[in-house]
């Protein structure tokens, strides 16, 4: 007996184009600015340098947030769509994930396109640790702790490092330093280099001006005698 697939091919999935905006020190360069401006900001220049793509055409728009509060909530990923002036016919959802989220919204969307239920897909994340300090407005169940469904480490980022060096002991404080250290002198040759500038949408300040496309941390600096005696 012979048979015919009729299965039809799976849609192929491509990252057409990425950009963010630049980072910011804790009360610096958006100390003034709601989270979700930055995020409309991002969608902006992201459609203006791609202007094939008709903002009616996109199928979704998934925007992840950890802290899903003041401005960055009212589902997020449809308020700032529609600020962004994407038409009210497009959805949009929000994703929170925490430390995954942005990564979580764009697998997702991902999958919907590999399925054959949408073509162009927007996903991204945003985070304002300046308005929404780490743990802002949570109130965790007490059984987490009562019942030991997790150590009180879990809620302390600082503890958890801990944690993990106990685990893996081997991952030292001068191993993480030269880790570090080779990082910052990376990002700072490809800022050299003209690498990293092209992917950065500049957003206005907390004055008024537009940002530089570059991070406000700096790395330049990080190369003193000290850091570099203590990581060779």
């Amino acid at each position: 007996m012979s048979t015919t697939s009729t299965e039809s091919p799976q849609p192929s999935v491509v990252l057409i184009d990425a950009v963010r905006t630049p980072f910011g020190k804790a009360g610096s360069l958006y100390a003034g600015t709601r989270a979700d401006d930055i995020m409309v900001r991002c969608i902006r220049g992201l459609l203006e340098r791609n202007e094939k793509v008709s903002p009616e055409d996109i199928d979704d728009v998934a925007i992840a947030a950890a802290a899903q509060n003041g401005d960055q909530g009212m589902n997020i990923g449809r308020s700032a769509s529609l600020l962004a002036g994407i038409p009210q016919s497009v959805p949009g959802y929000s994703v929170d994930r925490w430390c995954a989220g942005a990564l979580t919204s764009v697998t997702t969307l991902a999958g919907s396109i590999a399925m054959g239920a949408y073509d162009i897909a927007l996903a991204g994340g945003v985070e304002h640790m300046g308005n929404h300090p780490m743990g802002d407005l949570m109130n965790p169940n007490p059984r987490y702790l009562a019942e030991k469904m997790v150590d009180q480490d879990a809620l302390s980022m600082g503890a958890t490092a801990e944690r993990l060096h106990d685990k893996f002991p081997h991952l030292t404080k001068e191993r993480a330093d030269r880790y570090a250290y080779n990082s910052q002198m990376k990002t700072a040759a490809a800022y050299q280099a003209g690498k990293i500038q092209r992917d950065l949408i500049p957003t206005n300040h907390n004055d008024g001006r537009f940002s530089r496309v570059k991070n406000s941390i700096s790395t330049s600096g990080t190369s003193n005698t000290w850091q570099c005696s203590r990581v060779k």
